[in-house]
């Protein structure tokens, strides 16, 4: 059976054939080949598009605030030799394929993550009201995890036309995708993720214990109360893209694939061989953009030492609240629908906590239980979810002792990294009496929270019921030929743009519609026989709904 990649289901298009094409993307005229094109962000958007353009002649200048990665973000244990922390995104569902591309480019391993339930994770521990379970399969749990888990599948089979959307999905079949899918765009755009599940017949005959659980332990991985007052559609993208199914992490650390495409020469239109994306920098990146704005038929990017360049086109890879927080934006650069839609945009909070330890630890076995010492750990206490990382024989582990969302995250906002620790372990310790993870750890923690970040301001964006249009506004902004001159050459890409965000295939599928959108600004087209992005959004775009 085909596997399913994640193929629309909004705009039905396959990013990873595109950009796997022997013909390439498309060619420009030669006098454009050697133009400089300005890329705000060097995350994986940004990082991904200078690439391609690279490829296609252009010149990438890439702006970068503070740390190269954006949230690819992995950071090293003092004293160690790999042994990290994956601050952001640190799963990658196997259905990511356009991602998948240039792991395999930068030549980067990937293995299993370590989710709950799964083999990764060997065993799993859920702890809800003082209540302890020890599993390692779904069938090792009380009957009513089994009960939840089957209401939701009949919900969505019931509801969200699961499993055709599925294997309409997974067959490319963009006219049963069509068919299936936006009709439940303008039924379920302005209801929640927990109106889906209250008001489902599954869940109407079980009890909100029920829903309760499914809250705090959710599915795949982890619990899902965080996203109960989004917009469905949001979560269906999930379930539907398989994108909470099969995740694996990056080995050595995800931040490495974009380090490692900075580095890598490819076959270049224009450029000689040997050319690579640092080399056209110099080596490093400019620093913070502050200012955008129109000079003439150019757009001015100022940097954070007031120096100033213009350029054909500029994409901004940052998240859309930086346009009116960070990066003075020329109102008319966008127009006003747009610009709703840009600060209407609402951004989740996250918060991790990682300490090393000097070895896997959990693996021993309690001579009493025959069990491990600890495992993978979800629970209704502060940490909500534990994850181990056993990095083989005579190497330091890591233990991500919390990751949270939403309030939970925003409880820890202001204590330091030794408070956070502390308030985990004395959680854990509730969980795991017997063990003294603390006499363990080595080194300083790690910690995050992306909403005290001032070149984030937010994890992720989570949209809100209603929030449809301004996504379609969003993401389609690379189609510019009907716009006014003025809005024209300002390009968005990055997760936030997408309609999957916390998830880096949308950073690429939306870096991949902006490097189209570019190539075609400055003259191109795509590539005979291997038509990109914009040539079939006429036809396949997403559905409009009035306003």
């Amino acid at each position: 059976m085909t596997a399913i990649t994640a193929f629309g289901p909004d705009f039905p298009f396959a990013y990873e054939e595109w950009i796997a094409h022997p013909a390439g993307l498309g060619q420009l005229p030669k006098d454009v080949h050697g133009t400089e094109v300005a890329i705000i962000g060097a995350g994986a958007a940004g990082v991904v598009a200078a690439f391609e353009l690279m490829k296609l002649g252009l010149r990438p200048v890439v702006y970068e605030a503070s740390q190269f990665g954006g949230r690819l973000r992995s950071r090293t244990f003092e004293g160690t030799k790999g042994i990290i922390a994956e601050l952001g995104g640190m799963r990658f569902p196997i259905s990511s394929r356009g991602f998948y591309h240039y792991v395999d480019l930068a030549g980067c391993e990937s293995r299993p993550f370590p989710n709950p339930l799964s083999a990764a994770a060997g065993s799993t521990v859920i702890e809800l009201e003082g209540q302890r379970h020890f599993a390692r399969t779904l069938q090792d749990l009380p009957p009513l995890y089994q009960e939840i888990a089957e209401a939701y599948d009949t919900a969505l089979r019931e509801q969200a036309a699961f499993p055709d959307l599925q294997a309409a999905v997974r067959d490319k079949d963009i006219a049963g995708i069509k068919a299936l899918w936006n009709p439940l765009v303008r039924d379920w755009d302005e209801r929640t993720f927990y109106d889906f599940i209250v008001n489902s017949k599954p869940f109407q005959k079980l009890n909100f214990r029920h829903r309760e659980v499914f809250g705090q332990v959710g599915f795949g991985t982890g619990g899902w109360d965080s996203d109960f007052p989004n917009s469905m559609l949001e979560i269906l993208r999930v379930n539907l893209l398989r994108l909470d199914d099969d995740q694996r992490y990056i080995v050595g650390g995800v931040e490495n694939v974009l380090h490692r495409l900075w580095n890598l020469s490819v076959p270049c239109a224009h450029w000689p061989d040997g050319t690579t994306l640092a080399s056209l920098n110099g080596g490093a990146t400019r620093s913070r953009a502050t200012a955008l704005t129109r000079a003439g038929d150019q757009i001015r990017v100022r940097d954070q030492w007031v120096n100033e360049t213009d350029y054909p086109a500029v994409l901004a890879t940052c998240q859309t609240h930086l346009l009116t927080t960070s990066i003075e934006t020329e109102e008319d650069l966008f127009d006003q629908k747009l610009w709703m839609a840009l600060d209407r945009t609402r951004y989740m909070q996250a918060a991790k906590t990682f300490v090393m330890v000097d070895r896997p630890f959990w693996n021993d076995i309690d001579p009493a239980t025959g069990q491990p010492v600890m495992s993978m750990t979800l629970t209704d206490r502060l940490t909500r979810g534990t994850y181990l990382f056993d990095n083989g024989p005579d190497q330091p582990a890591v233990i991500c002792l919390s990751y949270a969302w939403m309030t939970d995250a925003l409880k820890v906002l202001p204590l330091s990294a030794e408070r956070r620790v502390e308030l985990a372990l004395g959680a854990l310790s509730k969980i795991f009496p017997d063990v003294d993870i603390a006499s363990h750890i080595r080194g300083e923690p790690i910690c995050v929270s992306w909403e005290s970040d001032e070149n984030f301001l937010g994890a992720f964006k989570g949209a809100l019921p209603g929030h449809y249009r301004y996504n379609h506004r969003i993401f389609g902004h690379f189609m510019q030929d009907q716009m006014a001159p003025e809005h024209r050459g300002i390009f968005l890409a990055g997760d936030g743009v997408s309609w999957t965000p916390a998830w880096v295939e949308g950073a690429v599928q939306t870096s991949l519609n902006a490097v189209w959108g570019i190539l075609t600004h400055l003259g191109g087209q795509s590539a005979a026989g291997n038509p990109g992005p914009g040539d079939l959004y006429p036809e396949h775009g997403p559905v409009d709904l009035p306003d």
